[in-house]
């Protein structure tokens, strides 16, 4: 019995701090930055570490040439590049926050937490 009241304090323990880590998770990668490009430049994307899109420019010579269609192909790329770079800055940053923790289940919670940004 008390063997089983001690796996419940360290299961506890541990809940908090996992909890304590996610935040920790999610202010570090709200403050980072990312951005990516497509076109040599034309259309920037810059987005947090969570994802969100912060910043989306585009050159005005890109407006001149009346192509909504390249603008478009443009935007995506510059997004999707942009994502993906977001994707491994939030794998490094969880990587170096969680590192040593053994918590079963923290990577895969991490993952599907950084994945709600999809």
């Amino acid at each position: 019995m008390f063997k089983s009241l001690g796996n419940i304090a360290s299961m506890m323990k541990q809940a908090q701090q996992m909890g304590g880590k996610l935040e920790e998770v999610n202010q570090k990668l709200a403050a980072e930055r990312v951005s990516g490009d497509a076109g040599a430049g034309m259309v920037t994307v810059e987005m947090n570490g969570l994802g969100e899109v912060l910043q989306v420019s585009i050159d005005p010579a890109l407006f001149e040439k009346q192509d909504a269609e390249l603008m478009e192909d443009l935007v995506r790329a510059a997004m999707n590049t942009t994502k993906e770079k977001t994707k491994e800055v939030h794998a490094r940053i969880t990587q170096e926050l969680t590192a040593g923790m053994n918590i079963p289940g923290l990577e895969q919670a991490l993952e599907q937490f950084g994945n709600q940004a999809d």
